[in-house]
């Protein structure tokens, strides 16, 4: 049987999305001719790593995540604090490197749950789904026996009949369907929320990752878990739901917004407008970590010459910085 979620397109859902196109253009225009969106990244890397384990209990603060991404120790803190929070940015690593896969497969969820859940279950085992019976609250998942098939339907409605609407839309229906169904034994929150992250990176909604959806959530739980349980007391409508999200959303790109005018008073903030594989490098650098010379221009199909050519501009507005000599050096992102 095909999973067929139910919804209806209301007046206010209508409005907030029409709402959210707007900003997300605005942010769009704004961020293709700033120097600073290596700083946004990392500064949205942190909140969504803080806010979705803290959801799930994490007592670290947005600071201390901060430390530890920066490579900084905390002796006090508990292994499985600072496990979980390594295990969050490598999630965040894997949907970014993955951004423009066009199919999910069962296996790509199992590696996206190997890379946040290791270590960090209470029962079960990372990367495979649960063999046992569990129960959230007052919600109980369907028998293990049914997973892997409800699985699959979501995955073929997430893969072929989610693309006619908008990523708003389809990233809170995969998110609310994957915490009923409750695939694995531990780490479903922190899962459902990165998959939903994940079809906004695939569908081009955050095409600069520097929305921090899961931060919202975090700062009204009650109201997230509660809309997350009304779906199932007005019979899987999720009607409801997905106006909380897209207002969720709507929140989350005012902040964006406001803190990419922040960087614009920033000191040094100068603007470069970004060619094409100019965008390409700065997406490489964030994968791989730094690219020689030759590395990057074979990466991009231009001469030494082209590569330097696309280089100095970044250089200068401080996007990019060499690190090493000028024969042997590789280049990174700033700040980051």
């Amino acid at each position: 049987m095909a999973y067929e979620p139910r919804f209806t397109i209301t007046p206010h859902l209508l409005k907030t999305l029409e709402d959210v196109a707007a900003l997300r253009e605005k942010i769009q225009a704004a961020t293709l001719q700033v120097s600073w969106i290596p700083a946004l990244q990392k500064d949205t890397r942190a909140r969504n790593s803080h806010s979705s384990t803290a959801i799930e209990g994490n007592p670290l603060t947005l600071e201390e995540v901060r430390l530890l991404e920066s490579g900084k120790e905390l002796p006090a803190t508990p292994d499985r604090s600072k496990r979980e929070i390594f295990n969050y940015f490598a999630g965040l690593r894997f949907i970014e490197k993955n951004s423009k896969k066009k199919t999910i497969t069962h296996d790509d969820l199992f590696e996206l749950h190997r890379l946040l859940a290791s270590k960090v279950m209470d029962q079960g085992e990372a990367g495979r789904y649960r063999t046992i019976q569990v129960r959230v609250g007052r919600h109980v998942p369907p028998l293990p026996a049914q997973v892997s098939g409800l699985m699959r339907e979501l995955l073929e409605w997430w893969n072929k009949k989610s693309k006619p609407l908008s990523p708003v839309i389809t990233s809170g229906i995969l998110h609310y369907r994957f915490e009923a169904i409750h695939p694995f034994a531990d780490g479903n929150g922190r899962m459902g929320r990165m998959l939903a992250l994940w079809e906004l990176f695939r569908r081009g909604f955050d095409t600069h990752h520097i929305f921090s959806l899961d931060e919202v959530y975090w700062e009204r739980r009650p109201v997230y878990y509660r809309q997350l349980d009304m779906v199932r007391t007005q019979g899987e409508d999720l009607t409801g739901w997905l106006e909380y999200v897209a207002e969720a959303v709507q929140l989350t790109l005012e902040r964006a917004w406001e803190r990419i005018q922040g960087f614009k008073g920033m000191k040094g903030s100068g603007k470069v407008v970004l060619l094409p594989r100019q965008e390409k490098l700065l997406t490489l650098l964030r994968d791989r970590g730094s690219l020689s010379p030759r590395e990057i221009w074979e990466a991009l199909g231009v001469s030494k010459q082209g590569a330097m050519n696309l280089l100095k501009p970044l250089l200068k507005a401080g996007l990019i910085e060499r690190i090493g000599t000028k024969k042997t050096g590789k280049y990174v992102l700033k700040g980051v």
